[in-house]
């Protein structure tokens, strides 16, 4: 008896879209925004034009998912720094983040929502407010665990929390440029570590 073979209802895409998605992140990561092309991200891939815009609509929003994943992935020690018990260890372990992340093995240097962007023009608009976005919110969340620190009395009352909140987020974001300039894990260590001896700055 011949057994015949129904085959499966809908077309089976043909690619993993978790796998894509990481390696188009680690091409923005790289290239920045406007720098990667649509040949780089579906060479890099390893998907047709056509699949990329079926699983993830166009470049402007196929960023945003690799800046989500990027947030969820190379970036999660913000999230993890926040829930520290003082507001020093918040700091530190943020810059401490920041300087693992930016110089990770088998990885771009620096940082995605910094380098994402820096040099935009009219056709990049839309990913730099993105990324400005991205970077007003890290600072929020920074900026609102310190209120908490004052309210709780581990800061000093007159402490600034929008202040230290900008203060950690400009030293991390220097980190990442100094990072693609060839700086080390070692030497930008010691420019988080010098940034919180004298925590907080006044």
């Amino acid at each position: 008896m011949e057994i015949t073979r129904k085959a499966p209802l809908g077309r089976p895409r043909g690619f993993d879209a978790d796998e894509a998605l990481e390696r188009a992140m680690l091409v923005f990561w790289e290239q920045g925004y406007e720098g990667a092309s649509l040949t780089d991200l579906t060479s890099a891939m390893g998907i047709t034009r056509k699949s990329m815009y079926a699983a993830f609509g166009n470049k402007e929003e196929l960023f945003r998912k690799a800046l989500e994943r990027y947030t969820e992935g190379p970036a999660a020690y913000a999230a993890r720094a926040l829930e520290k018990p003082s507001a020093r260890e918040v700091a530190a372990a943020f810059l401490a983040g920041s300087v693992s992340t930016t110089t990770r093995p088998g990885c771009p240097a620096g940082c995605l929502g910094v380098q994402g962007s820096l040099a935009a023009g009219d056709s990049g608009r839309a990913a730099q407010d993105a990324l400005i976005a991205w970077r007003d919110d890290g600072r929020a969340r920074l900026r609102h665990r310190f209120q908490q620190a004052v309210d709780e009395g581990d800061l000093p009352p007159g402490a600034d929390p929008e202040l230290l909140a900008r203060y950690v987020m400009t030293v991390a974001n220097g980190i990442a440029v100094q990072a693609v300039g060839g700086a080390t894990r070692s030497e930008l260590q010691q420019v988080a570590d010098a940034a919180l001896r004298n925590w907080p700055p006044v």
